[in-house]
């Protein structure tokens, strides 16, 4: 898959579970089916909304291979093989190449402080591990750890690191990224859905969005109104998102998305504790604001 083939509206899939918090694979496959059916460009398992940091090794694999199984050739199936440590990054990616996946997405280590050079030095050694195209993963509020402008230019000669995903919120880094890259074979992506059409307008190659998880076909087409110029509308879509993410700030992003899958009809389950809740003025909130989305057709 050459960075040219990355592209357009990728959801972060969250990870259905059981009540007793097990991989609810029927659930799984069916929202797999709904990210397709609504026109994604491809999924992405196993990320921060996939709730990564709460599952084992085994569990992250286990997820992957049901979305391949499930999603087929369909659209290309994205990865997320980060970990702490150099060598969990490793074992994770070699088992989602074995796998199949269509590339992967390795997150800065995180809780430890690394150093530039160390960055470097990890993503570079997870490349030469794989043949698969490699998405550098740049998030620095969870991680805190940030991939420097300069670091990514120097990764951007490796020849399987192909892409990078920025959700670190601020646009001029995100700017900083497309000029080190400029000219060169490589994905830039928006991890902030906030900025889906500002990034593609800068240059952007699309975009992995956990907000897809709720309203995939107003997201998707974000990226299809932006393809075909027709600006005033993918901009009337991406501000309808607002009231949407207005709710974060009751709580983890993560456990909004996935409560209001579940509110739309779609039984994902919980998050896996701690984070699992909602205040009662989120709740209320959250309620309100798909209601008025489903009257103004979001989907």
């Amino acid at each position: 898959m050459e960075a040219s083939g990355i592209r357009g509206i990728i959801p972060a899939m969250v990870t259905p579970f059981n009540e007793d918090e097990s991989i609810n694979e029927t659930e799984l496959r069916a929202h797999a089916r709904r990210m397709v059916a609504a026109g994604a460009h491809g999924v992405f398992a196993g990320g921060t909304n996939g709730e990564f940091y709460a599952m084992t090794d085994q569990e992250r694999t286990r997820v992957l291979e049901i979305v391949i199984d499930e999603v087929g050739e369909a659209v290309p199936v994205y990865a997320g093989t980060g970990g702490v440590t150099t060598s969990q990054a490793i074992s994770l990616s070699k088992g989602a190449q074995a796998a199949g996946a269509s590339a992967i997405s390795v997150i800065t280590p995180y809780f430890a402080a690394a150093s530039q050079q160390e960055l470097i030095r990890h993503f570079t050694a997870v490349a030469d591990a794989v043949t698969l195209p490699v998405i550098c993963y740049n998030i620095p509020a969870r991680t805190g750890n940030v991939i420097a402008p300069a670091t990514l230019e120097k990764l951007a000669e490796v020849p399987n690191i192909v892409g990078v995903k920025d959700s670190s919120g601020n646009f001029d880094n995100l700017l900083q990224y497309l000029a080190c890259v400029a000219g060169r074979d490589f994905a830039v992506l928006c991890g902030s859905d906030s900025l889906i059409l500002w990034a593609l307008l800068a240059g952007a190659a699309g975009s992995i969005t956990g907000v897809a998880n709720v309203y995939p076909e107003t997201m998707v087409g974000i990226y299809e109104a932006w393809r075909s110029g027709d600006i005033a509308h993918a901009k009337q879509l991406q501000d309808s998102i607002r009231a949407f993410r207005s709710v974060f700030r009751h709580g983890n992003p993560n456990t909004v998305v996935k409560l209001a899958t579940n509110l739309l009809g779609r039984p994902v389950g919980l998050c896996r504790a701690p984070f699992n809740s909602l205040s009662e003025t989120g709740l209320e909130e959250l309620r309100s604001v798909l209601a008025e989305g489903a009257v103004n057709g979001m989907k």
